[in-house]
């Protein structure tokens, strides 16, 4: 037997979760060892911080070969080394220590990140709206997409875009933590951002921070050609949208739509559970994806037999389709469910389990990677829809004068149209 959607929770304990809470619960007895002594040291908060953060990880990454790789047992020993009597003295040795796992996404959040994070994942946002991650081609950060209604969604900031300076200051010296941090302050304040589209030119942004309505989850009816259609785009995967996204489905069903344009363009991901659960509306009984955790052991998650809408319906994606929503995809397509239309999505294929620390901080640690269930690897690669639509893409996805999504419409008119016995070409 396969594990249901229903049975993610328990996965993800079984994986990573449950261990990783129980470390932080846990009293620890905690040792420094010195020469070939193994001396008893009482830590303090701010070294245990460290240590915590440690067992963390080496208790859960992904990756036990490269833990070896870098020595990560000397790596603790090396951190509590340091002179450690402040919070910012903690950090800084954490990051130190996960910097040698060469992994972007095994991070530590500060603790104003990690209220950000937490308040993003609520559906709220305070900032100028990018999403981020990070460029590994030349060790920055780039772009995964601007979010509707926010500063730099209204600025126009493409998937893409590199992001060089903040204020001024490199976003290679900040790290992508840090570039998240820069962004952000009170609302009413300017920022300046240093940006690089592709051209090799770069160009100066002042954006104005301020507060931002998420909506993740928005939804009209079409009338295109003869045939009445829903639409519903999703714009990042946080902890309501699963239930929001079948209130929507069912709305759209009681006003007898024939078809469906799903939108995922510019939906960084969020919460992986969310977009399991969205996937398991559409699929009956089909795989969603295979995980692979540090054991090497492969689990499928499995969609239920029930669905919330089973009718015809295509898939929007692009550049900024990430994580979550290209787990989303990713089974739709090899689901055969729906055909993806757009562009090249992002390629994260990695998924983080994240544990608050003692202080309030938040530790984000990579501890599956995951494939679609034909068993592609999409991690740096990316989907790539059943068909490409026309450059150059649209900045306002869902918005007037939208071509990405008129297409889409034609491309359902034509499918409801197919007669019955018609297989598409």
């Amino acid at each position: 037997m396969y594990p249901t959607v229903n049975d993610l929770s328990d996965w993800l304990r079984r994986k990573g979760f449950q261990a990783l809470r129980q470390l932080i619960a846990a009293s620890l007895c905690c040792f420094l060892v010195l020469g070939s002594a193994c001396t008893a040291v009482a830590l303090s908060d701010t070294q245990q911080l460290v240590v915590d953060s440690w067992r963390l990880v080496n208790q859960g990454f992904w990756n036990p070969e490269q833990l070896d790789a870098v020595r990560w047992k000397r790596q603790r020993q090396k951190a509590m080394e340091r002179s450690i009597e402040s919070s910012n003295d903690a950090y800084a040795a954490i990051e130190s220590m996960l910097a040698q796992l060469g992994d972007p996404y095994t991070r530590l959040l500060r603790p104003e990140d990690y209220t950000a994070l937490k308040n993003s994942t609520n559906g709220s946002l305070s900032g100028v709206g990018l999403q981020l991650g990070p460029d590994e081609s030349s060790n920055g950060v780039v772009v995964i997409s601007a979010l509707e209604g926010s500063p730099a969604g209204e600025a126009e900031i493409t998937s893409g875009t590199q992001l060089l300076s903040v204020d001024g200051r490199d976003v290679v010296d900040l790290g992508l933590e840090g570039t998240v941090a820069a962004l952000r302050g009170d609302v009413g304040s300017q920022v300046v951002l240093t940006l690089d589209n592709g051209s090799g030119e770069t160009s100066e942004l002042t954006l104005e921070r301020r507060s931002v309505d998420l909506r993740p989850v928005r939804t009209r009816r079409l009338r295109s050609g003869s045939h009445t259609l829903g639409y519903l785009r999703i714009t990042q995967f946080s902890e309501g949208v699963p239930e929001q996204v079948k209130e929507a489905l069912t709305e759209l069903q009681n006003k007898e739509i024939e078809g469906l344009v799903l939108d995922l363009r510019n939906n960084s991901g969020g919460l992986v559970s969310a977009g399991l659960a969205v996937a398991d509306d559409f699929l009956s009984g089909g795989a969603i994806v295979e995980t692979r955790n540090r054991e090497g052991i492969n689990d499928t998650i499995q969609a239920s037999l029930q669905t919330v809408y089973d009718g015809p319906m295509v898939t929007l994606v692009n550049g900024g389709t990430a994580s979550a929503s290209e787990i989303l995809a990713g089974a739709l397509q090899d689901n055969e469910r729906a055909t993806l239309l757009g562009g090249q999505t992002f390629g994260k294929g990695l998924i983080q389990t994240l544990t608050n620390l003692s202080d309030g901080s938040g530790l984000a640690v990579t501890v599956a990677g995951y494939v679609t269930p034909s068993g592609r690897d999409i991690q740096g690669e990316g989907i790539a829809p059943d068909r490409g639509l026309s450059d150059p893409e649209p900045l306002n996805p869902g918005g007037d004068g939208d071509r990405w999504l008129s297409e889409a419409e034609q491309w359902m008119e034509a499918l409801l149209e197919q007669p019955a016995d018609e297989t598409e070409a």
